[in-house]
């Protein structure tokens, strides 16, 4: 079916491509200015927009961020589910891969690689609750997808002591930790350190693995 300019399905499209337009932009100049210096112009003018446009989309800033929240999710979903690390069969292979692919998209300017939704919930935790629970479903419906490998991982090594949980999420504050340092330094480099040091933790706490009795015994002597 051909659809005309003029008709009303064309023009749906139209509203949600500068939608997008808007959310893209929104994940950039948040990143790169913060929640609290970020304008409505700055992101009308990074998206190519007008702030009419802006406002039959948005009512506020912070419905903009709340969008952004969520459209971030969905975005970042898709990228880490198509990512090479997903093909490892081992569960420690593959949470280590994992790891190593954080590292290696900390490339480009600090807001190309930094965490949209951990830099706003260090501004606003405390003054836009909705936008801060937003920032928390996000960051923990990240960690919830390395649950599955963490899980398979504790039974396959015979690790225990903790929960899949608690170490899904300490992976992300450390590579939310490994963000504020490198904004801090202005320097990837101190983020790669931080990562590094989360993958040699995980490692070696996958390496304590219970080895069965008499596994690996011969009876030469040594």
């Amino acid at each position: 079916m051909i659809v005309s300019e003029s008709s009303p399905g064309s023009r749906l499209e139209a509203r949600h491509e500068s939608k997008t337009k808007l959310l893209n932009a929104a994940l950039h100049v948040i990143r790169a200015k913060g929640y609290s210096a970020t304008r409505v112009e700055d992101v009308c003018e990074a998206a190519g927009l007008t702030k009419g446009s802006f406002f039959h989309h948005f009512d506020s800033k912070e419905a903009l961020a709340l969008a952004a929240a969520d459209y971030w999710s969905e975005v970042t979903s898709a990228f880490f589910a198509s990512a090479a690390y997903q093909a490892e069969s081992d569960p420690v292979a593959r949470l280590l891969a994992y790891i190593d692919f954080r590292k290696s998209i900390l490339h480009g300017e600090l807001a190309e690689f930094t965490c949209l939704v951990g830099t706003m919930v260090q501004e606003v935790y405390d003054t836009h609750p909705a936008l801060r629970e937003a920032c928390n479903r996000s960051i923990r419906g990240h960690a919830a997808t390395l649950v599955p490998t963490i899980e398979a991982a504790m039974r396959e090594r015979g690790v225990s002591g903790f929960s899949a949980e608690s170490l899904a999420l300490y992976t992300q504050a450390s590579i939310q930790g490994a963000f504020v340092l490198a904004k801090a330094s202005h320097s990837t480099a101190a983020a790669e350190q931080m990562i590094d040091h989360l993958r040699r933790y995980v490692e070696l706490l996958f390496n304590q693995a219970t080895v069965p009795e008499h596994a690996g015994e011969s009876d030469e002597p040594r």
